[in-house]
């Protein structure tokens, strides 16, 4: 039975577009280049499981996740893939990814030597070796590093490395100076790995940007994130994209509330907005609650009946008003993302608006938003984790 929602606010997830966003980049990369799909904080706000399932579908043959919880939410439900773990995993844990089959990211002598220790089984765990080579962030940064490392892993013939990769910092930018030199980088730390006996059997370095830019030389797995959602990687990038990219994420809601106000009254909290005339005045049950945050008060609007209608006075936990051009019904569909040919409103605006990025924006829509899941036109299924039970409702 499909789970139901009681409040008229909700995101809509057109996985036809995940699945063209998957076979284009496929159709981009030699052939013996795999796609990993990036599904981190559920699916980037769009759902790990209905979008790792899309994407294997389309031809995808690895996941990637940040998070150990992620991956095992992946195989309870029911995903076999192979996934990997692209952050830190406490060692103590590693018994948890061997269990579900998960490979999970190493980088650290010390990290090596407490895991050894706390596995008791004899099932072999498999890793992929992270090098640093400018991002800063996690891997392992130079050759005596690396070789502490790997002599640690051989010492415990149950670790396995099967992938060696790493971030780029710049690939979305013009400018490549960067991305060559962390480029260089890597292919010397994979020949530190040859010299010290290891040879993995996967390679990558490739994420959304790295990919479109340079498909022929990503080794034989990228990993395809912002872009498998539709939406490009920096808007320096956007004119030389080297197919059209298929947004996915659209965000509704329907007026609760119609009223007409006469001038110079307020709207709500601190009365900062006040009418300027007679003025037509909707509510919207969406609030910063669900992660339509305050700052998006300002300057912001929402599409109702093909119009854009600015938003009136502080955003609220659950709601916020807007002003209309005239009187129209209750019920009536409130559009925040999404639109149509005539009157669109993007992620990338809504990221403009908020001075951030579009890899912001999905994942901030809270999981109180229902997620509405469309392909081929007609509606699949229904994701509302608040009422999300074994019983009937």
């Amino acid at each position: 039975m499909e789970v139901p929602f009681y409040r008229d606010t909700w995101a809509e997830i057109n996985l036809d577009a995940i699945e063209a966003n998957v076979v284009n980049m496929r159709q981009l990369l030699p052939v013996d280049t795999m796609v990993m799909a990036v599904v981190k904080a559920n699916g980037y706000g769009h759902g790990a499981e209905e979008v790792a399932e899309t994407a294997l579908e389309a031809g995808a043959k690895w996941l990637g996740v940040a998070l150990l919880d992620e991956a095992v939410r992946l195989r309870v439900s029911g995903i076999e893939a192979p996934i990997l773990v692209l952050g830190w995993t406490r060692p103590e844990d590693v018994h948890i990814a061997a269990k579900y089959n998960i490979s999970i990211t190493v980088f650290q002598q010390e990290w090596v030597r407490e895991a050894s220790k706390c596995y008791k089984s004899q099932h072999p765990v498999f890793f992929h070796l992270k090098f640093d080579t400018g991002m800063g962030r996690l891997g392992v940064r130079d050759y005596s590093e690396a070789k502490g490392l790997i002599g640690e892993m051989k010492s415990d013939p149950r670790f396995i490395i099967e992938g060696a990769f790493t971030h780029f910092a710049t690939a979305d930018e013009d400018n490549q100076t960067y991305f060559n030199e962390q480029y260089s980088r890597f292919k010397e730390g994979l020949s530190w790995l040859k010299e010290l006996g290891i040879n993995p059997n996967l390679i990558h370095c490739g994420n959304s940007a790295a990919s479109l830019k340079h498909p022929e030389n990503m080794f034989n797995l990228v990993r395809f994130g912002i872009a498998m959602y539709g939406l490009s990687p920096s808007e320096e990038m956007k004119p030389g994209l080297p197919f059209k990219l298929e947004e996915a994420f659209s965000f509704h809601s329907r007026l609760v509330h119609v009223k007409s106000v006469p001038p110079n009254e307020g709207i709500s909290y601190g009365a900062i907005y006040r009418t300027e005339k007679d003025e037509w005045i909707g509510t919207v049950p969406v609030g910063y609650a669900d992660g339509w945050t305050r700052s998006l008060a300002k300057d912001s609007t929402v599409i109702v009946r093909n119009n854009r209608c600015p938003i009136a006075g502080k955003i609220c936990m659950d709601q916020f008003m807007c002003r209309l051009p005239y009187e129209v019904p209750v019920g009536e569909k409130v559009t925040l993302i999404g639109g149509g040919p005539d009157v669109k409103i993007t992620v990338d605006e809504v990221a403009a608006r908020l001075g951030t990025i579009n890899y912001e924006i999905p994942c901030m829509i809270s999981e109180r938003v229902p997620r509405i899941y469309f392909r081929s036109g007609e509606r699949l299924k229904v994701r509302n984790p608040l009422l999300e039970t074994n019983e009937e409702i």
